[in-house]
């Protein structure tokens, strides 16, 4: 059976994440020994105890690609054929694992390093993300580029659902302008950092050159937010990977592009995206998070 993969990104998180891999398998253990000693932080305390540091940008991004990357570890001996990685913008770091490209170690650095540059260009400003249901992906870009405003779409999720990011006090300038428009609904999300938007292009040299140090030269195929398109070289990711901090994530194109190469959706660690999919498309997603949904995905591959 031939699988997409899917990983999901930051508002993915919770506590107690990761916690029932961790009781029961010696590799999830062994995974948590590895990110904790990557960024010197106890990732049963970060992501099993109620604290103030799972819902910070730096200390989000490891904690979902940990708990992403333990899923798929404990799957990826299971009867299937890969297809291709896509994660939803911190997932396509998790898929850049799964696919081959990354040492877990690395990988908890660098996007541990990608939060905090996040938060640096942040530093003198506030931002933030909202999203808008029912109206078209046109009429949304038309009317945040006549806005005047410092706003831009962000996450192309579904068709009738999109993310725009931008400083908060613009946001909250547009919401009634997409109310007056159609928007059937318009929710601005309780954060300070605007993601996929130009405002992080001073995040985007210091993320390639971490990633130059990182990245394995080839690895398989990985679909990338920026283009909806795949890649399998170091070269290319050091390409797209910066400038997918301030593109937007391309995520329902994606999902088209490829929908037909994956007899079934794999999510990894999450079901946001299964939500989504839900939309996007009639291939059949299943979520893995714990030790019962991994056994069920197993056997509905083994059949």
């Amino acid at each position: 059976m031939k699988l997409g993969l899917l990983f999901p990104g930051q508002g993915s998180q919770f506590v107690g994440m990761g916690k029932d891999f961790y009781d029961n398998s010696t590799k999830a253990k062994e995974m948590f020994d590895i990110a904790s000693d990557a960024i010197k932080v106890d990732f049963k305390k970060l992501m099993f105890e109620e604290n103030d540091d799972l819902n910070k940008t730096e200390y989000t991004q490891p904690a979902i690609l940990l708990y992403s990357a333990i899923a798929y570890e404990l799957f990826k001996d299971a009867p299937f054929d890969y297809s291709f990685a896509l994660g939803h913008s911190l997932g396509e770091f998790s898929a850049l694992y799964a696919a081959g490209a990354l040492e877990l170690g690395d990988a908890i650095k660098l996007v541990h390093e990608r939060g905090k540059l996040m938060n640096e260009a942040f530093k003198d400003k506030v931002g933030s993300m909202m999203v808008v249901l029912g109206l078209d992906d046109e009429k949304v870009e038309e009317i945040c580029k006549n806005s005047g405003l410092q706003v831009w779409p962000a996450n192309y999720n579904s068709d009738g659902q999109i993310v725009i990011a931008g400083i908060r006090s613009d946001l909250e300038k547009l919401e009634p302008i997409l109310k007056e428009a159609g928007a059937k609904r318009v929710m601005l999300l309780n954060m300070s950092v605007a993601s996929h938007c130009p405002l992080l292009e001073s995040a985007t040299e210091p993320l390639k050159e971490l990633l130059s140090q990182s990245l394995k030269d080839e690895f398989k195929r990985v679909i990338s937010n920026v283009t909806a398109k795949e890649y399998t070289t170091k070269n290319e990711a050091l390409e797209l990977l910066p400038v997918q901090l301030t593109k937007p994530v391309l995520y329902k194109q994606s999902i088209k592009n490829y929908e037909d190469e994956a007899d079934l959706f794999v999510e990894f660690g999450g079901k946001v995206l299964m939500g989504i999919n839900r939309k996007v498309t009639k291939k059949k997603t299943m979520p893995i998070t714990d030790m019962a949904s991994l056994e069920k995905v197993i056997n509905s591959i083994q059949g």
